[in-house]
């Protein structure tokens, strides 16, 4: 089952298939005609003493050669193409689909082993792409043509080195299906491994800031000791396959020698037949060798491909419906009924919340961390489905609108802005990818970021690094604003955007912050409430759900939950 399907992938590519694969059996029956030629040329022509005869018998196998190192030439660049083809569409395909899954799935996965499954797997499969039929063939062929070309000459002799070359496959596949095991092992320790490097290396100003090198480096140590044994199980069944594999094609040909030897003296071969039968003997190697190779390349190519299945076959928890309807513009009616939703099934984050917010309405969320605030700004994404109830923009379902065009009405600017290793330009342009130099220079002014950016000498065009590395803070979250005044949307959600800024830095994005808001439906989530004073509305969120919601100075006249925490920021 599994490899028919990945037998499929090769459907875009039947004429370099056939191409790769008839040259491949071309090349291996070309092999036997070595043999069959010199056994003509010692019991045929050699007692003729025709010169001109040997001669020719010699030119057709230069002219054989020749033909046979084309054809190799064909196999070894065009399949490897093949090869390189196929890991390259299937690379494309996980991409595209990782893109697909819920943020649920990456909650679940490690980046370090989705990274390893890109890459290191769909290297394996690619070789297995490759070398996979066009060993097996080859092998197949020749073997079957060299054993056919020995039982003709003698049977007797035949038969026990037929069953010797039976053991060694029989040896071999008892090694493919350790290696299986095995690799399947070291895949998973690779993933734990690349995790861990990339803690190391993004984390790297945390581990320095608190003195824990020493700690990760003990950490780092543990993995690659882990992904170094099960690299050295992988090592020893390899090392054990072509050890016993050396022996048995290293006794094949002597095994020929000794029993031709034996039948030659009785008169029961020709000195021809039995240089023919050695020969045939020597033809075998390279078969039995491409054998060998394909027990190893198999199992590692299909353990990558069982891990790329797997992925692929992670059904998107959400997904445009089938009557998913695309929308253009919205309004910016939000309404969540009886919302309920948890991130595992004993837990529950938000319980049925019923919330209405208008159209061009600020509203802010607040409340002690774990009370849901960012989650039920997730929701209305659908980065995550809610469990039970229902939210609506404008009226309609949001499981109801395609995902693409539900998105596209929405802006995010987050505490942890992330930013792409590229250019201050490129990274404003994400918000439209097909904004003019006019519209990326008029959101950058309006994020007043405009005077930085013409201060650099490369302008638009300056590197950040890698997340915005070269960045302050304040301009990293300049350049999400930005983006976000490119995007227009009709709907803001600004989730902690603030927090992470000194008092006059929060200060100036404030302004751009508010000038970003007027005439959207904003959604804010804070803990400093001297941010959300302003907002039409605020929202306060509990584990219970919604405590309390109005205005800044309504809820402080309650004298509930809100005015407990503004008591605290203030006396703080």
């Amino acid at each position: 089952m599994m490899i028919r399907r990945f037998l499929r992938y090769y459907s875009p590519y039947k004429g370099l298939f056939l191409l790769d694969i008839s040259c491949a059996v071309a090349a291996a029956l070309l092999e036997l005609f070595f043999p069959f030629t010199v056994q003509h040329i010692v019991d045929t022509l050699l007692p003729r003493g025709d010169w001109k005869l040997i001669l020719g018998a010699c030119s057709l196998l230069v002219l054989i050669y020749i033909v046979n190192t084309v054809l190799k030439f064909v196999v070894g660049y065009w399949g490897e193409k093949l090869g390189l083809y196929i890991e390259t569409d299937l690379r494309i395909e996980i991409y595209t689909h990782l893109q697909k899954l819920s943020f649920r799935f990456f909650d679940n996965h490690k980046q370090g082993q989705l990274a390893s499954r890109i890459t290191n797997d769909l290297m394996d499969i690619g070789n297995m792409a490759h070398y996979g039929p066009e060993h097996f063939l080859i092998s197949t062929f020749t073997l079957a043509g060299a054993m056919v070309m020995m039982f003709h000459a003698n049977w007797q002799l035949a038969l026990p080195l037929s069953l010797f070359v039976v053991i060694l496959l029989a040896i071999n596949m008892h090694f493919m299906r350790r290696l299986v095991v095995t690799r399947k092992r070291m895949f998973g320790a690779v993933g734990g491994f690349l995790s861990r490097l990339e803690d190391g290396i993004g984390g790297i100003r945390v581990v320095q800031a608190f003195a824990n090198e020493d700690h990760q480096r003990k950490l780092f140590v543990s993995d690659n000791q882990r992904f170094c044994e099960a690299k050295i199980d992988g090592f020893k069944n390899v090392a054990q396959n072509e050890a016993v594999t050396y022996m048995f094609i290293s006794l094949l040909p002597v095994l020929a020698l000794l029993g031709g030897s034996w039948f030659t003296l009785n008169g029961r071969m020709t000195g021809g037949e039995l240089f023919s039968f050695i020969l045939i003997a020597n033809v075998m190697v390279m078969p039995i060798r491409m054998l060998a190779a394909f027990s190893v390349r198999f199992p590692n190519g299909m353990a990558g491909f069982k891990n790329f299945v797997e992925i692929i076959d992670t059904e998107p928890e959400i997904k445009d419906a089938p009557d998913a309807v695309a929308v253009s513009s919205l309004r910016g009616d939000i309404r969540y009924e009886q919302v309920s939703f948890g991130y595992r099934e004993d837990s529950t984050v938000l319980n049925t919340i019923d919330l209405s917010v208008r159209a061009g309405e600020t509203v802010a969320f607040v409340g002690t961390s774990g009370a849901g605030k960012t989650t039920l700004c997730s929701l209305l994404l659908r980065f995550y489905e809610a469990d039970e109830g229902r939210i609506t923009i404008d009226g309609m379902d949001i499981r109801k609108l395609k995902l693409a065009s539900l998105r596209q009405q929405i802006g995010v600017v987050q505490q942890d802005v992330f930013l792409f290793s590229g250019s201050i330009g490129e990274n404003i342009r994400f918000g439209k990818l097909g904004a003019t130099e006019e519209e990326l220079w008029e959101a950058a002014r309006r994020a007043q970021l405009d005077d930085f950016i013409r201060e650099r000498p490369a302008g638009m065009d300056t590197l950040i690094g890698e997340r915005g590395v070269k960045l302050s803070g304040g301009q990293r979250q300049r350049i999400a604003i930005a983006r976000m005044f490119l995007k227009n949307p009709p709907i803001l959600i600004l989730d902690e955007a603030t927090s992470s800024l000194d008092t006059l830095t929060e200060s100036s994005i404030l302004q751009a912050l508010a000038e970003l808001a007027q005439g959207r439906t904003t959604l804010i989530i804070a803990h400093r409430l001297a941010t959300i004073r302003h907002a039409d509305r605020i929202v306060v969120l509990t584990e219970e759900g919604i405590a309390e919601e109005g205005g800044h100075e309504e809820l402080l006249r309650k004298n509930g939950i809100y005015s407990n925490l503004h008591r605290a920021q203030v006396g703080a």
